[in-house]
């Protein structure tokens, strides 16, 4: 397959003589990547993570107290996971993508 890609990239003009089955057969495996690239994609969207206040405030690049105030004002809502503070990862890209209402 990469070397098909490498052909065609280095000569996009070149005509190439290819049995219907062996055109299927390379179909289907383009199909079968893409749709493993993107149930990857989604998997890893769907995956929450809980990051510490330490981390979350080095992302922010904000002191802790502020994530403090912030879970005062309900704007970025800690959870407890095992007796620990954490937060969870959508929250905090929320607020890295600019979304400034509070959590509700």
């Amino acid at each position: 397959m990469a070397k098909l890609l490498d052909l065609v990239e280095s000569h996009p003009d070149v005509i190439v003589s290819i049995r219907a089955a062996d055109l299927l057969a390379a179909n289907e495996e383009l199909i079968r990547r893409t749709r493993q690239e993107l149930e990857q994609l989604i998997t890893d969207t769907n995956t929450e993570t809980y990051p510490s206040a330490k981390k979350v405030a080095e992302m922010l690049d904000v002191d802790k107290s502020t994530l403090w105030r912030w879970a005062k004002v309900g704007y970025l809502v800690p959870i407890n996971v095992g007796g620990k503070r954490r937060y969870r990862m959508s929250d905090v890209k929320r607020i890295l993508e600019g979304d400034k209402g509070c959590r509700t």
